[in-house]
């Protein structure tokens, strides 16, 4: 049996959970052990595909196509484990489970309940998802008091009584807030949430308490004491500036050789020389860029999670501080593109769905493609790119995506069933078609075509890269943007699919566009190509942009 640390919450949301989860996997993982992560989510939808990105941000994509809650991209981002599909568990999942076995007959006519029925399917999935590692932590979704979170409580109660204390450990994430009228430090709502959770059979093993300023010696002992807590189990969870730097936080507090004596696990002294050189980095910068990110959810950025953190990591790797300006893509649409990009090193469209923005989107690319600007469009920002390329360089008027626009008389972005049927010709998508049924999910492999910036940047010939998105590239022009510069950098292995874009170095310095999402692969310490070379594109362009100042001031 794999060894378990169960984390919660309390107090209130959003304190965090994922990121001390994924922290201490990291140390975890620095010592030599093998970890995975799991992420017990409250909400009835069988995933997140469907949600508002307002209301649930980013929808993280896993190497095996499964849409998950972006607190997988944390636990990716800091261990070197990929995850997949059984990792993120929604209580849709569990009790579409639950009914599909019922209706088969699995459970020979007996009344089906909440217990056992419901809690023998989580701890169901939490084995086979964990079975095989040195030690897993599985994060329960929600706030300790919440109905919806009730029977993964339960379910995880019952593990501790079947495994006993060294094959399960408690670790409770919590609020203790800073009264700044009082100038006291409130430990009460630790209290009641502790005590919420052993009103239900929990007793926390580890408090990890969440503050602005790291718990004084005075409180740490009266919450171990009200707690039940051991004090050196007490964990101060303080606001980092660097986020990466919490492994290293939380490692100086004991908290890894706490888990490790509880759980009996063999592991070696923690080497955590990657995260510091990787803090190291992000503290000293010794250049910076500005990038424009246009988008229509940028009002709320965790919709944009892997996206924000991948274009740091590119900075990372080269020492350079990535300045992000999240730009509504709307509001290009209103105010035109100089008037809000004028004064950026490079600009980035990301994916999304939907018409409304649309039109900035495509402004934003104009504007990057005549003014020299390093441009990065990802899935909708590569057809955005295209559609902007067609209009204004092949002069197709009316060009657009089928997406946005049905009766378009140039649709140079398709879902493939409107450019490629049997006898060759195109069959235009029907209002009532269903959207969902040509959905292209998780990693596939990309051909690269040799003398290309994108080859260069990889450096090799065959790429692995995840995807999330229905159109495509139409190849009924691909021939006519050739001719006119736009090169076809990569494709499916079959050939058949236009996968990146670019124009040549004689057209534009740094110009490309992927239909995958390379955010959902990049990690700190190890960054990812493109958008390594996009930062570093984004640096070349600001040295020509103050070179004329820089001159003026030479000669003065």
């Amino acid at each position: 049996m794999t060894p378990l640390i169960f984390v919660t919450g309390g107090v209130v949301s959003s304190l965090g959970k994922g990121i001390a989860a994924a922290s201490l996997a990291a140390i975890l993982e620095a010592r030599g052990l093998s970890v995975t992560l799991m992420k017990l989510d409250p909400y009835i939808n069988v995933d997140p595909g469907t949600m508002s990105p307002f209301q649930h941000g980013e929808v993280y994509v896993t190497d095996d196509g499964a849409e998950t809650d972006l607190d997988l991209g944390h636990y990716e981002r800091f261990v070197r484990t990929r995850l997949g599909g059984k990792n993120s568990v929604t209580t849709g999942k569990i009790y579409e489970a639950v009914i599909r076995k019922e209706r088969r007959g699995d459970y020979l006519g007996a009344t089906v309940q909440v217990i056992p029925h419901i809690t023998d399917e989580i701890k169901r999935v939490i084995d086979e998802a964990t079975r095989g590692f040195d030690v897993a932590l599985v994060e329960i979704g929600g706030t300790v008091g919440d109905i919806e979170s009730l029977p993964f409580l339960e379910a995880i109660r019952q593990l501790r009584v079947e495994r006993g204390p060294t094959h399960c450990l408690f670790m409770h994430l919590t609020l203790v807030p800073y009264i700044k009228a009082a100038g006291e430090i409130k430990t009460k709502p630790t209290q009641h949430s502790v005590k919420e959770l052993r009103s239900i059979g929990i007793q926390a093993d580890v408090l990890l308490c969440r503050s602005e300023q790291p718990l004084p010696e005075g409180e740490r002992r009266k919450i171990a004491l009200f707690t039940n807590v051991p004090e050196r189990a007490v964990i101060s969870a303080v606001d980092v500036e660097v986020i990466y730097e919490l492994p290293l936080w939380l490692q100086q507090q004991g908290l890894d050789e706490i888990v490790v004596e509880q759980l009996h696990l063999q592991a070696r002294p923690a080497n955590l020389a990657e995260w510091e050189a990787t803090v190291a980095a992000v503290r000293h910068p010794r250049d910076s860029v500005d990038v424009a990110i246009v988008g229509k959810y940028v009002e709320h950025k965790d919709a944009y999670k892997s996206l924000g953190e991948a274009l740091r990591h590119g900075g990372i790797r080269q020492a350079t501080r990535v300045n992000l300006h999240w730009i509504d893509s709307e509001r290009v649409e209103a105010e035109g593109a100089a008037a809000l990009l004028g004064n950026v090193d490079a600009i980035l469209v990301p994916g999304g769905f939907g018409k409304r923005g649309f039109e900035g989107k495509v402004l934003a690319a104009r504007y990057a493609r005549e003014h020299g600007v390093p441009y990065f469009g990802i899935c909708y920002g590569m057809h955005a790119a295209v559609v902007e390329f067609a209009r204004n360089v092949a002069g197709l008027a009316g060009a657009d995506s089928s997406e946005n626009d049905t009766r378009t008389p140039h649709p140079v972005i398709a879902l493939i069933t409107e450019w490629t049927t049997a006898s060759g010709s195109v069959e235009r998508r029907s209002e009532d078609s269903n959207l969902g049924g040509t959905m292209r999910l998780g990693a596939q492999e990309c051909r690269l075509a040799p003398g290309t910036l994108v080859r260069e940047m990889y450096a090799q010939d065959v790429i692995r890269e995840r995807h999330r998105h229905r159109y495509e590239f139409n190849n009924t022009y691909q021939q006519q943007f050739a001719d006119l510069g736009l090169v076809m950098a990569g494709k499916s292995m079959d050939g058949l699919l236009v996968e990146i874009i670019e124009l040549p170095p004689q057209q534009h310095p740094w110009f490309l566009g992927c239909q995958f999402h390379p955010e959902f692969t990049s990690t700190p310490r190890d960054g990812h190509p493109l958008f390594i070379g996009f930062v570093r594109a984004a640096r070349e362009h600001k040295l020509l942009r103050e070179a004329p100042r820089l001159a003026a001031e030479h000669v003065a």
